[in-house]
């Protein structure tokens, strides 16, 4: 299995996007030197956090990944490698997501991103913006 990084964050929240993707190139950038095989599991989302991290996973060459509720398809969605849906309402994913990546990064973000970093027990980093 390849090295799942999960990224979560500002979605619907206005954020400097410039900083933003800063700090995702950097960090996304650092942990594809150690794991070669990286992959980026975000909301599946073409918008906010979940966007800027698609947009550095594919200028590295780095495979996608999207989880999501059906209720992404309201949205503009990133053109995955890979696509889950689980359930009809926000939230209805983060299990899945939680027990499929291998650590996490947050940058900013509301109540479903704190939900998910408060639960999740492996290595992550918290990023404010």
């Amino acid at each position: 299995m390849r090295h799942r990084l999960g990224v979560i964050g500002y979605s619907g929240t206005p954020f400097d996007e410039k900083e933003g993707r800063g700090i995702l190139k950097r960090e996304i950038s650092l942990r594809a030197i150690h794991h070669p095989d990286l992959e980026i599991v975000s909301g599946l989302t073409a918008i906010g956090i979940p966007k800027l991290a698609y947009q550095v996973a594919v200028d590295l060459g780095l495979r996608t990944v999207g989880i999501a509720c059906s209720k992404a398809h309201e949205y503009d969605c990133w053109p995955c490698d890979e696509i889950v849906i689980m359930g009809n309402e926000w939230g209805a994913e983060s299990t899945i997501f939680l027990s499929s990546i291998h650590e996490m990064i947050k940058v900013g973000g509301g109540k479903q991103s704190a939900a998910e970093f408060a639960a999740f027990t492996g290595p992550k980093t918290e990023f404010k913006l």
